[in-house]
């Protein structure tokens, strides 16, 4: 059997690993404009994957919905509940292939802007835990630590030791492309949640390889077929 060709996976949550947008935050965000827009018709379930991607759900909820600090905290803690009583679903063969990565000697990391808690949580029920990851990097406080910084790439490299051309990030979304670039790592997109022809078209220009279904990046990532 080949070695692997990237001993660590900086894996994104959030419609990578588990189909959260529709099941949990998209509702959540639905309940915060009930609560403080009830007069504003919100955008709908494509527009929010595409205002994650681009400019980045804080810079949308203060720059087009005009938040103040009160009004994202009122949505930060509505989202946090949906969280506390949801649990979305990993999407099918996704911690199959986690397994099987593992037990070639492949590290598992998440870098997600979920927090930390959530994400244990949700591998923790699974009731798998040789697939619950090595690090996990989640909404953090300070800023600078979020992706599109490099800084969860970054300390990852340092704490595992393990060099940036060993290392692959997979992320659906524009800030994990910018995180893994910022780092100098490669970058793969992962395009099973959402069909949306702006995004896709941004992951294909700016990723390794982008991939459709999960058989296809388990072909990829367990050495069945390489880069072009």
């Amino acid at each position: 059997m080949m070695p692997l060709r990237y001993r660590c996976l900086i894996l994104d949550h959030d419609d990578t690993a588990v189909n959260s947008t529709a099941m949990i935050h998209y509702p959540a965000h639905l309940e915060a404009m009930r609560v403080m827009r009830p007069g504003m018709q919100p955008v709908a379930l494509e527009g929010w994957f595409l205002k994650n991607f681009h400019p980045g759900i804080l810079a949308f909820l203060e720059g087009e919905l005009g938040m103040t600090q009160e009004e994202l905290a009122t949505e930060f803690n509505i989202w946090r509940a949906f969280n506390a009583r949801e649990d979305p679903e990993f999407f099918p063969d996704f911690l199959e292939l986690l397994v099987e990565y593992r037990q070639r000697g492949g590290r598992i990391v998440v870098a997600s802007h979920s927090e930390r808690d959530t994400i244990l949580r949700h591998y923790r029920k699974c009731g798998m835990a040789e697939v619950e990851p090595d690090l996990v990097f989640g909404w953090d406080a300070d800023p600078e630590r979020r992706k599109p910084s490099p800084w969860p790439v970054l300390e990852t490299l340092r704490h595992l030791g393990i060099a940036p051309n060993e290392t692959l990030v997979l992320d659906d979304l524009k800030p994990g492309v910018l995180m893994a670039q910022r780092a100098g790592v490669p970058v793969a997109g992962a395009g099973w949640a959402h069909r949306i022809p702006q995004i896709r078209e941004y992951m294909q220009q700016n990723c390794v390889a982008y991939f459709e279904e999960i058989a296809q990046f388990k072909s990829f990532l367990l050495g069945l077929n390489s880069i072009a």
